[in-house]
Protein backbone atom coordinates (compact mmCIF):
# COMPACT_ATOMS: atom_id res chain seq x y z
CA UNK A 1 0.00 0.00 0.00
CA UNK A 2 1.24 3.47 -0.85
CA UNK A 3 1.93 5.84 2.03
CA UNK A 4 1.54 8.94 -0.11
CA UNK A 5 -0.50 11.52 1.80
CA UNK A 6 -2.42 14.31 0.09
CA UNK A 7 -2.63 17.61 1.92
CA UNK A 8 -5.34 20.27 1.65
CA UNK A 9 -3.09 22.69 -0.24
CA UNK A 10 -2.53 20.06 -2.94
CA UNK A 11 -6.18 19.42 -3.81
CA UNK A 12 -9.29 21.44 -4.55
CA UNK A 13 -11.74 21.36 -1.63
CA UNK A 14 -14.62 23.78 -2.12
CA UNK A 15 -18.12 24.04 -0.64
CA UNK A 16 -17.81 20.78 1.28
CA UNK A 17 -18.73 19.87 4.83
CA UNK A 18 -15.40 18.99 6.41
CA UNK A 19 -14.79 17.05 9.60
CA UNK A 20 -11.59 18.66 10.86
CA UNK A 21 -9.77 16.66 13.55
CA UNK A 22 -7.68 19.08 15.57
CA UNK A 23 -5.87 18.88 18.89
CA UNK A 24 -7.23 21.54 21.24
CA UNK A 25 -6.07 19.68 24.35
CA UNK A 26 -4.57 22.75 26.00
CA UNK A 27 -3.14 23.27 29.47
CA UNK A 28 -5.71 24.48 32.02
CA UNK A 29 -5.22 26.10 35.41
CA UNK A 30 -6.46 24.32 38.55
CA UNK A 31 -8.92 21.52 39.25
CA UNK A 32 -11.91 23.50 38.01
CA UNK A 33 -10.24 24.22 34.66
CA UNK A 34 -11.34 27.86 34.58
CA UNK A 35 -8.44 29.32 32.61
CA UNK A 36 -6.31 28.34 29.62
CA UNK A 37 -2.65 28.73 30.55
CA UNK A 38 -1.21 27.89 27.12
CA UNK A 39 -3.11 28.19 23.82
CA UNK A 40 -0.30 27.30 21.39
CA UNK A 41 -2.20 24.27 20.11
CA UNK A 42 -5.26 26.40 19.34
CA UNK A 43 -3.24 29.04 17.54
CA UNK A 44 -1.40 26.51 15.40
CA UNK A 45 -4.58 25.15 13.77
CA UNK A 46 -5.81 28.62 12.76
CA UNK A 47 -4.04 28.57 9.33
CA UNK A 48 -5.87 25.35 8.39
CA UNK A 49 -9.22 26.72 9.57
CA UNK A 50 -8.78 29.92 7.56
CA UNK A 51 -7.54 28.06 4.48
CA UNK A 52 -10.59 25.81 4.39
CA UNK A 53 -13.07 28.57 5.26
CA UNK A 54 -11.88 30.76 2.38
CA UNK A 55 -12.88 27.96 0.01
CA UNK A 56 -16.51 28.16 1.15
CA UNK A 57 -16.36 24.95 3.20
CA UNK A 58 -18.38 24.28 6.33
CA UNK A 59 -16.15 23.11 9.17
CA UNK A 60 -17.00 20.75 12.02
CA UNK A 61 -14.14 20.65 14.51
CA UNK A 62 -13.42 17.48 16.46
CA UNK A 63 -11.13 17.46 19.50
CA UNK A 64 -10.65 16.08 22.98
CA UNK A 65 -9.63 17.66 26.28
CA UNK A 66 -7.76 15.54 28.82
CA UNK A 67 -8.82 11.91 29.09
CA UNK A 68 -12.27 11.67 30.74
CA UNK A 69 -13.82 8.22 31.02
CA UNK A 70 -17.34 9.62 30.85
CA UNK A 71 -19.16 12.91 30.21
CA UNK A 72 -17.73 15.41 32.70
CA UNK A 73 -18.38 19.17 32.69
CA UNK A 74 -14.82 19.82 33.93
CA UNK A 75 -13.57 18.72 30.53
CA UNK A 76 -16.11 20.51 28.36
CA UNK A 77 -14.79 22.31 25.29
CA UNK A 78 -16.80 25.43 26.19
CA UNK A 79 -13.61 27.06 27.43
CA UNK A 80 -11.98 26.24 24.07
CA UNK A 81 -14.97 27.73 22.24
CA UNK A 82 -14.47 31.04 24.05
CA UNK A 83 -10.82 31.20 23.02
CA UNK A 84 -11.65 30.30 19.41
CA UNK A 85 -14.17 33.16 19.32
CA UNK A 86 -11.51 35.52 20.61
CA UNK A 87 -8.85 34.38 18.16
CA UNK A 88 -11.22 34.20 15.17
CA UNK A 89 -13.81 36.95 15.69
CA UNK A 90 -14.72 36.97 11.99
CA UNK A 91 -16.46 33.57 12.33
CA UNK A 92 -19.48 32.35 14.24
CA UNK A 93 -18.95 29.33 16.51
CA UNK A 94 -21.41 26.88 18.01
CA UNK A 95 -20.82 23.99 20.41
CA UNK A 96 -22.65 20.77 19.59
CA UNK A 97 -23.29 19.03 22.92
CA UNK A 98 -23.95 15.61 21.39
CA UNK A 99 -23.73 15.06 17.63
CA UNK A 100 -25.61 11.77 17.99
CA UNK A 101 -28.70 13.34 19.61
CA UNK A 102 -31.73 14.59 17.66
CA UNK A 103 -30.88 18.17 18.67
CA UNK A 104 -27.26 17.76 17.62
CA UNK A 105 -28.20 16.32 14.24
CA UNK A 106 -30.62 19.19 13.65
CA UNK A 107 -27.99 21.82 14.46
CA UNK A 108 -25.46 20.16 12.17
CA UNK A 109 -27.99 19.95 9.32
CA UNK A 110 -28.79 23.67 9.69
CA UNK A 111 -25.16 24.83 9.78
CA UNK A 112 -24.84 28.23 8.07
CA UNK A 113 -22.05 29.68 5.98
CA UNK A 114 -19.32 31.32 8.04
CA UNK A 115 -20.41 29.21 11.02
CA UNK A 116 -17.93 26.76 12.54
CA UNK A 117 -19.26 23.91 14.65
CA UNK A 118 -17.27 22.41 17.51
CA UNK A 119 -18.29 18.96 18.71
CA UNK A 120 -18.17 18.50 22.47
CA UNK A 121 -15.18 16.56 23.82
CA UNK A 122 -15.02 13.52 21.56
CA UNK A 123 -13.66 11.38 24.41
CA UNK A 124 -17.01 11.73 26.17
CA UNK A 125 -18.00 8.95 23.76
CA UNK A 126 -16.93 5.42 24.65
CA UNK A 127 -16.80 4.58 20.95
CA UNK A 128 -13.99 7.08 20.43
CA UNK A 129 -11.85 5.71 23.22
CA UNK A 130 -12.45 2.11 22.15
CA UNK A 131 -11.80 2.85 18.46
CA UNK A 132 -15.23 1.44 17.59
CA UNK A 133 -16.08 0.99 13.91
CA UNK A 134 -19.81 1.74 14.31
CA UNK A 135 -19.04 4.96 16.18
CA UNK A 136 -16.61 5.96 13.42
CA UNK A 137 -19.35 5.37 10.80
CA UNK A 138 -21.76 7.64 12.66
CA UNK A 139 -19.12 10.34 12.96
CA UNK A 140 -18.13 10.09 9.29
CA UNK A 141 -21.74 10.52 8.11
CA UNK A 142 -21.93 14.15 9.27
CA UNK A 143 -19.35 15.30 6.70
CA UNK A 144 -18.22 14.88 3.10
CA UNK A 145 -14.49 15.14 3.76
CA UNK A 146 -12.14 14.33 6.65
CA UNK A 147 -9.03 16.39 7.41
CA UNK A 148 -6.48 15.46 10.06
CA UNK A 149 -4.62 18.42 11.49
CA UNK A 150 -4.02 16.80 14.88
CA UNK A 151 -0.40 15.66 14.71
CA UNK A 152 -0.17 15.54 18.50
CA UNK A 153 -2.67 12.66 18.75
CA UNK A 154 -1.90 10.90 15.49
CA UNK A 155 -0.03 8.21 17.42
CA UNK A 156 -3.32 7.23 19.08
CA UNK A 157 -5.52 4.45 17.74
CA UNK A 158 -8.86 6.17 18.34
CA UNK A 159 -11.92 6.25 16.10
CA UNK A 160 -11.63 9.89 14.99
CA UNK A 161 -7.95 9.37 14.18
CA UNK A 162 -7.66 6.01 12.43
CA UNK A 163 -11.17 4.77 11.56
CA UNK A 164 -12.97 7.82 10.14
CA UNK A 165 -10.32 8.60 7.46
CA UNK A 166 -10.92 5.18 5.96
CA UNK A 167 -14.63 5.86 5.49
CA UNK A 168 -14.68 9.18 3.58
CA UNK A 169 -12.14 11.05 1.39
CA UNK A 170 -9.35 12.16 3.70
CA UNK A 171 -6.47 14.63 3.65
CA UNK A 172 -3.81 16.11 5.89
CA UNK A 173 -4.02 19.66 7.21
CA UNK A 174 -1.39 22.39 7.06
CA UNK A 175 -0.13 21.81 10.61
CA UNK A 176 0.20 18.07 10.01
CA UNK A 177 2.15 18.80 6.84
CA UNK A 178 4.45 21.26 8.61
CA UNK A 179 5.09 18.90 11.54
CA UNK A 180 5.98 15.87 9.43
CA UNK A 181 8.01 17.83 6.87
CA UNK A 182 10.05 19.75 9.43
CA UNK A 183 10.86 16.75 11.62
CA UNK A 184 11.76 14.59 8.60
CA UNK A 185 14.03 17.26 7.11
CA UNK A 186 15.94 17.81 10.35
CA UNK A 187 16.90 14.15 10.53
CA UNK A 188 17.54 13.94 6.80
CA UNK A 189 19.89 16.93 6.69
CA UNK A 190 21.37 16.18 10.13
CA UNK A 191 23.61 19.27 10.35
CA UNK A 192 26.41 18.91 12.87
CA UNK A 193 26.88 19.39 15.76
CA UNK A 194 23.51 17.74 16.53
CA UNK A 195 22.39 18.33 20.13
CA UNK A 196 19.48 16.56 21.80
CA UNK A 197 18.04 17.64 25.15
CA UNK A 198 15.84 15.05 26.84
CA UNK A 199 13.91 15.91 30.01
CA UNK A 200 10.51 15.26 31.52
CA UNK A 201 9.53 12.93 34.32
CA UNK A 202 9.88 9.39 33.02
CA UNK A 203 12.67 7.67 31.17
CA UNK A 204 10.21 4.88 30.24
CA UNK A 205 8.59 7.10 27.58
CA UNK A 206 11.98 8.31 26.28
CA UNK A 207 13.96 5.06 25.97
CA UNK A 208 13.17 4.55 22.27
CA UNK A 209 13.87 8.22 21.50
CA UNK A 210 17.24 8.11 23.24
CA UNK A 211 18.09 4.85 21.45
CA UNK A 212 17.24 6.49 18.11
CA UNK A 213 19.29 9.59 18.90
CA UNK A 214 22.39 7.65 19.94
CA UNK A 215 24.68 7.56 16.94
CA UNK A 216 22.83 10.47 15.30
CA UNK A 217 23.26 13.14 17.96
CA UNK A 218 26.74 14.35 18.90
CA UNK A 219 25.57 15.20 22.41
CA UNK A 220 22.59 14.07 24.51
CA UNK A 221 21.90 16.30 27.52
CA UNK A 222 19.48 14.99 30.13
CA UNK A 223 17.47 16.68 32.87
CA UNK A 224 14.30 16.32 34.92
CA UNK A 225 13.17 12.96 36.27
CA UNK A 226 14.88 11.31 33.30
CA UNK A 227 18.25 12.52 34.61
CA UNK A 228 17.54 11.11 38.08
CA UNK A 229 17.39 7.58 36.67
CA UNK A 230 20.74 8.09 34.95
CA UNK A 231 22.21 9.49 38.17
CA UNK A 232 21.08 6.27 39.88
CA UNK A 233 22.73 4.33 37.08
CA UNK A 234 26.00 6.06 37.92
CA UNK A 235 25.54 5.09 41.57
CA UNK A 236 24.73 8.55 42.93
CA UNK A 237 22.46 9.07 45.93
CA UNK A 238 19.36 11.04 44.82
CA UNK A 239 17.47 11.20 48.11
CA UNK A 240 13.69 11.51 47.78
CA UNK A 241 13.89 12.42 44.09
CA UNK A 242 11.67 10.68 41.56
CA UNK A 243 13.41 7.73 39.94
CA UNK A 244 12.33 4.75 37.85
CA UNK A 245 14.47 2.20 39.65
CA UNK A 246 13.28 -0.55 37.33
CA UNK A 247 14.89 1.32 34.42
CA UNK A 248 18.33 1.81 35.96
CA UNK A 249 19.75 -1.19 34.10
CA UNK A 250 18.34 0.15 30.82
CA UNK A 251 19.91 3.54 31.53
CA UNK A 252 23.28 1.84 31.98
CA UNK A 253 22.82 0.04 28.66
CA UNK A 254 21.98 3.31 26.90
CA UNK A 255 25.09 5.01 28.26
CA UNK A 256 27.23 2.07 27.14
CA UNK A 257 25.64 2.22 23.67
CA UNK A 258 26.35 5.96 23.51
CA UNK A 259 30.00 5.32 24.37
CA UNK A 260 30.31 2.74 21.59
CA UNK A 261 28.64 5.00 19.02
CA UNK A 262 30.60 8.08 20.11
CA UNK A 263 27.59 10.12 21.27
CA UNK A 264 28.60 12.21 24.28
CA UNK A 265 26.06 11.56 27.02
CA UNK A 266 25.96 14.27 29.72
CA UNK A 267 24.17 14.15 33.06
CA UNK A 268 23.88 17.06 35.54
CA UNK A 269 26.93 17.85 37.69
CA UNK A 270 24.94 19.99 40.13
CA UNK A 271 21.25 20.31 40.93
CA UNK A 272 18.71 22.46 42.78
CA UNK A 273 16.99 20.60 45.61
CA UNK A 274 14.02 21.51 47.77
CA UNK A 275 10.27 21.20 48.21
CA UNK A 276 8.35 21.10 44.93
CA UNK A 277 5.18 22.89 46.09
CA UNK A 278 5.94 25.86 48.31
CA UNK A 279 9.66 26.48 48.42
CA UNK A 280 10.61 29.87 47.00
CA UNK A 281 14.28 29.14 46.42
CA UNK A 282 16.18 25.96 45.64
CA UNK A 283 19.40 24.91 47.34
CA UNK A 284 22.23 24.09 44.95
CA UNK A 285 24.16 20.90 45.64
CA UNK A 286 26.83 18.98 43.76
CA UNK A 287 25.54 15.68 42.44
CA UNK A 288 27.78 13.71 44.82
CA UNK A 289 26.58 15.63 47.89
CA UNK A 290 22.84 14.89 47.86
CA UNK A 291 21.53 13.53 51.17
CA UNK A 292 18.69 11.04 51.56
CA UNK A 293 16.23 13.74 52.63
CA UNK A 294 16.72 15.89 49.52
CA UNK A 295 14.60 16.08 46.37
CA UNK A 296 16.13 17.08 43.01
CA UNK A 297 13.88 19.61 41.21
CA UNK A 298 16.12 21.36 38.67
CA UNK A 299 19.55 21.32 37.09
CA UNK A 300 22.05 23.57 38.85
CA UNK A 301 23.85 26.70 37.55
CA UNK A 302 27.07 24.85 36.63
CA UNK A 303 25.05 22.33 34.59
CA UNK A 304 23.06 25.15 33.02
CA UNK A 305 26.26 26.84 31.88
CA UNK A 306 27.66 23.58 30.50
CA UNK A 307 24.47 22.71 28.62
CA UNK A 308 24.05 26.23 27.22
CA UNK A 309 27.68 26.30 26.05
CA UNK A 310 27.13 23.06 24.10
CA UNK A 311 23.81 24.32 22.65
CA UNK A 312 25.53 27.53 21.48
CA UNK A 313 27.73 25.48 19.14
CA UNK A 314 24.87 23.40 17.71
CA UNK A 315 23.59 23.39 14.13
CA UNK A 316 20.68 21.06 14.94
CA UNK A 317 18.77 20.98 18.23
CA UNK A 318 15.94 18.68 19.32
CA UNK A 319 14.42 19.30 22.76
CA UNK A 320 11.71 17.25 24.43
CA UNK A 321 10.82 17.60 28.11
CA UNK A 322 11.49 20.33 30.71
CA UNK A 323 14.62 19.81 32.82
CA UNK A 324 13.05 20.83 36.14
CA UNK A 325 9.84 21.31 38.09
CA UNK A 326 9.01 24.45 36.09
CA UNK A 327 5.54 24.86 37.62
CA UNK A 328 7.33 26.37 40.64
CA UNK A 329 9.32 29.40 39.45
CA UNK A 330 12.09 28.55 41.90
CA UNK A 331 12.84 25.47 39.81
CA UNK A 332 12.22 26.86 36.32
CA UNK A 333 15.69 28.36 35.83
CA UNK A 334 17.18 25.32 34.12
CA UNK A 335 14.34 25.00 31.62
CA UNK A 336 14.40 28.75 30.92
CA UNK A 337 18.17 28.73 30.37
CA UNK A 338 17.87 25.86 27.87
CA UNK A 339 15.14 27.70 25.96
CA UNK A 340 17.02 30.99 25.75
CA UNK A 341 20.22 29.22 24.64
CA UNK A 342 18.30 27.60 21.79
CA UNK A 343 16.59 30.87 20.82
CA UNK A 344 19.91 32.75 20.78
CA UNK A 345 21.57 30.24 18.45
CA UNK A 346 20.47 31.68 15.12
CA UNK A 347 22.64 29.23 13.14
CA UNK A 348 20.84 26.13 14.43
CA UNK A 349 17.69 24.46 13.15
CA UNK A 350 15.69 23.66 16.25
CA UNK A 351 12.62 21.64 17.19
CA UNK A 352 10.99 21.99 20.59
CA UNK A 353 8.18 19.54 21.27
CA UNK A 354 5.84 18.11 23.86
CA UNK A 355 2.88 19.53 25.75
CA UNK A 356 4.82 20.09 28.98
CA UNK A 357 7.76 21.60 27.13
CA UNK A 358 5.52 24.08 25.31
CA UNK A 359 3.76 24.95 28.57
CA UNK A 360 7.10 25.59 30.25
CA UNK A 361 8.02 28.24 27.66
CA UNK A 362 4.54 29.62 26.90
CA UNK A 363 5.28 32.97 28.57
CA UNK A 364 8.70 33.37 27.01
CA UNK A 365 9.53 35.62 24.07
CA UNK A 366 11.49 34.72 20.91
CA UNK A 367 9.22 31.89 19.72
CA UNK A 368 9.83 33.20 16.20
CA UNK A 369 13.52 32.27 16.58
CA UNK A 370 12.67 28.58 16.97
CA UNK A 371 12.46 26.71 13.65
CA UNK A 372 9.57 24.59 14.84
CA UNK A 373 7.42 24.34 17.98
CA UNK A 374 5.91 20.88 17.72
CA UNK A 375 2.46 20.33 19.22
CA UNK A 376 3.30 16.67 19.72
CA UNK A 377 4.93 15.03 22.71
CA UNK A 378 4.45 11.29 22.34
CA UNK A 379 3.59 11.79 18.66
CA UNK A 380 6.82 13.67 18.00
CA UNK A 381 8.84 10.97 19.75
CA UNK A 382 7.11 8.17 17.86
CA UNK A 383 7.45 9.96 14.52
CA UNK A 384 11.17 10.46 15.12
CA UNK A 385 11.53 6.77 16.02
CA UNK A 386 9.36 5.24 13.27
CA UNK A 387 8.94 7.89 10.57
CA UNK A 388 5.18 7.20 10.58
CA UNK A 389 2.13 7.38 12.87
CA UNK A 390 -1.15 5.40 12.79
CA UNK A 391 -3.22 8.54 12.15
CA UNK A 392 -1.03 9.53 9.20
CA UNK A 393 -0.95 6.02 7.78
CA UNK A 394 -4.78 6.05 7.86
CA UNK A 395 -4.69 8.96 5.38
CA UNK A 396 -2.60 7.02 2.88
CA UNK A 397 -4.01 6.95 -0.65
Amino acid sequence: MSTRIKFIDEVSLEKKTILLRVDLNVALDGEKNLRITDDVRIRQVIPTIKFLQKKGNKLILVSHLSNPQKRDSRYSLRIILKRLKKLLPEYRFRLIEDFLSAKGKKLIASQKENEILLLENIRFHEGERENDQDFAKKLSKIADIYVNDAFAVSHRSEASIVKVPKLIPSFGGLLLKNETKTISEIFKKNKKPFIAIVGGAKIETKVDLISKLIGIADYILVGGGVANTFLCAYGYEIGKSFCEHGKVRKAQELMELARKKKTVFIIPSDVAVGNSKNQKKGIVEKVGAISRGMQILDIGPKTQNEYCSIIAKARTVVWNGPVGYFENRAFSHGTNSIYHAIAKNMKATSIIGGGETLSSISNEAHHDQIAHLSTGGGAMLEYIQNGMLPGILALAQ
